[in-house]
Order: structure tokens, then C-alpha cells, then sequence
């Protein structure tokens, strides 16, 4: 597929389960691997792992397989994991602070460079050895650090003017958990939704098809 041809994002949505399956592949020792191979360990056919691998180019060789290290390393620099986006998080109360403290974001492309929140409580308070700023300096942090992203993990009927306010920083995308529509209102910012319910209903259609 030539540079810049439209990639759907489907096929975006499966490369970051290949690169957690190719890392645990790694680190026991693998150091190649089939598409047949691979697909019986993912649940996936081996004909749609070589359709999406080849959308990013030839990785495998055929009757020989993929070098498991090699195409980890392509996996991640297709993900962007390799060159870390600045980024702040809005909301350190529970969800907030448990993302904080449990995502290894370094590893996932992220640096967290600060933390806010308007609670006084939460205030001051160190979450991941990083200090909790109000909601105040959020301009300042910004314009210096040159944020880019933002994880978002504050209640849908405050996101509206804090989303504006920080487009208006110059940042360009969104981990989004507050469930404000984000997408609709500023169609040209990156969004990823995140609905932990949505999730909790799938698990329950799928126990009550079994049933």
C-alpha cells in the first residue's frame, strides 16, 4: 500500500494487540514466528494478519515466517511508540488517579508532564511522583511544555469549556473518558473514546448468548 493510501481503522485497532502479542512472544524467547502460528495464538486467520501487515509493507518472508524483535520494533514505530508526545491528565480523582498511577504511558508513547485538578483536597498532592497543579495553570503548563495530548478523566458536563480551552493550546488529541462528545463538537481533533460500560455490555451479551 503506497504512503499516505487510506488505512482503515480496523485494521489500526489490531496493531497494538500484535505488538502486545509479539512482546510476549520476545520475552519468551521466540524469535520467529508463522502467520499461521500467529493466528492460532490471536484468533485471527493467518490471511488477515498478512492483509494487515502488508498494508505497512512486506515484514515476512514467505516459508519463513516474521522475525519476532523486527517486527515488534515496526509494530511500535507504526504505533508511534518510539517518539514520546508530550501530555497532561484532567481529573486526578479515582479513575484519574488510578490511570496515573498504573499506565506505563512511556511505553505507549506518552510522557505525563502534569496532572490537574480544581479539588483542594487533591491539590499539591504527588500521584506518579507528579505534583497536582489547579486547573488555573493549565496555560502556562501548556505553552511550555508544548502539550499535545490530554487524557481526559473528568465528568461530561465539565469537559465542554476545559476541551475548548486546551484546542485553543494547541492541543491535538484526546484520551477520552469523560464521555462528552468531543468528536462532534471539534471534528478535527484526534479522539479516542473510552466507555468502560460499553465494554461490561459486551461481556454481558456474550454470558447471555452462552447461557
Amino acid at each position: 500500500m503506497a504512503k499516505g493510501e487510506h488505512i482503515s481503522m480496523s485494521v489500526v485497532r489490531r496493531l497494538p494487540r500484535y505488538y502486545r502479542f509479539l512482546y510476549d512472544l520476545k520475552e519468551n524467547g521466540i524469535v520467529r514466528i508463522s502467520s499461521r502460528e500467529l493466528s492460532q495464538r490471536m484468533g485471527l486467520t493467518a490471511s488477515q494478519i498478512r492483509q494487515d501487515l502488508n498494508c505497512f509493507g512486506g515484514f515476512g518472508q514467505q516459508g519463513y515466517g516474521y522475525i519476532v524483535e523486527q517486527l515488534y520494533a515496526e509494530i511500535g514505530h507504526i504505533l508511534g511508540v518510539d517518539v514520546l508526545t508530550p501530555a497532561i491528565l484532567v481529573g486526578a480523582g479515582n479513575m484519574g488517579h488510578a490511570i496515573a498511577n498504573h499506565m506505563d504511558f512511556e511505553q505507549r508513547g506518552l510522557q505525563l508532564v502534569s496532572i490537574f485538578d480544581n479539588n483542594p483536597d487533591i491539590l499539591g498532592k504527588n500521584i506518579r511522583d507528579i505534583e497536582v497543579l489547579p486547573i488555573e495553570r493549565i496555560d502556562e503548563i501548556c505553552a511550555n511544555q508544548k502539550i499535545q495530548a490530554t487524557i481526559l478523566c473528568i465528568p461530561k458536563e465539565a469537559a465542554s469549556k476545559i476541551v475548548e480551552r486546551l484546542i485553543n493550546l494547541g492541543v491535538r488529541g484526546f484520551w477520552n473518558f469523560s464521555h462528552y462528545d468531543i468528536s462532534y463538537n471539534h471534528p478535527g481533533v484526534l479522539v479516542e473514546n473510552v466507555h468502560l460500560g460499553d465494554s461490561l455490555m459486551t461481556l454481558s451479551y456474550k454470558l447471555n448468548e452462552n447461557r
